[in-house]
């Protein structure tokens, strides 16, 4: 069981780091950018957020891990952003933080102020924020951040979410991708990704792309980027920052992160 204190004791010990889980381009593999990952190493192993974050949800530490988060990005990231306008990172955001004021301060603290186009703030489509988050989330859009709204499932709810927020990018959540195996039969939901591909300008992300088999079908629906064990396993900042440039000296093919 992690509680909160014991959380905040290991933020307080750095006890936290960061690693980049790399989004490329299905049509070329070239890389435009990452997602920001939060591990917490312990003398018993490391464990990823999905193992610890409930227990902070709509906590104030919640927030205060989001703001190292950002913190974190800006001090191993940001001189290499402005040195690559084209790659983007995103960052995940509990939609309880949203609305007060804290994570517009986080960012204009941070030094990632003249970077806002190269930030995605991604969003959990069960976790939308109240009126006020979706406000404060429609402005930052106008300000140039990009907004992911993240597991997609392609239900109603789904498309109801998007039509209140200024979203740019749907992620699709890696249960469907799991059930895209090579000589069963392609589930109903790829039709579903096909139309919304040609009725939108959204750009589509699939999570957890672990074989050539799941690329392959997915770009024929209209998925043009991925992120997988397929590409690459989550890296440090530094090895994340060599595997942006490998995969970019060859491109061939346009295509970003951006619009």
């Amino acid at each position: 069981m992690h509680t909160q204190d014991r959380l905040r004791a290991a933020l307080d010990n750095g006890e936290f780091f960061l690693e980049y889980q790399p989004i490329v381009m299905l049509e070329d593999r070239h890389c435009v950018g990452g997602e920001a990952l939060v591990r917490w190493r312990r003398e018993d192993g490391i464990l990823q957020a999905s193992e610890f974050v409930a227990a902070i949800d709509n906590t104030p530490l919640s927030g205060v891990l989001t703001y190292w988060v950002i913190d974190t990005v800006a001090a191993e990231l940001g001189e290499w952003l402005a040195a690559h306008d084209a790659a983007r990172i995103t960052i995940n955001v509990p939609p309880e933080i949203l609305g007060r004021g804290g994570l517009a301060y986080a960012v204009n603290r941070s030094g990632l102020r003249a970077q806002l186009g190269q930030i995605v703030l991604e969003i959990v489509e069960r976790g939308v924020p109240d009126r006020l988050g979706l406000e404060a989330l429609n402005l930052m859009a106008e300000q140039g951040v990009c907004l992911a709204l993240d597991d997609v499932t392609l239900t109603g709810a789904n498309l109801a979410v998007l039509s209140r927020c200024k979203f740019e990018i749907i992620k699709i959540e890696r249960g469907l991708i799991e059930q895209l195996k090579d000589g069963a039969p392609q589930p109903e939901w790829l039709s579903g990704i096909e139309a919304l591909h040609k009725i939108s300008t959204l750009r589509i992300i699939a999570e957890g792309v672990e074989s050539e088999h799941q690329a392959a079908t997915l770009s024929a629906a209209g998925v043009t980027m991925a992120q997988g064990y397929l590409f690459s396993k989550p890296l440090s900042a530094r090895d994340f920052m060599n595997f942006y440039g490998e995969r970019t000296a060859k491109q061939s093919t346009p295509g970003s992160l951006s619009p």
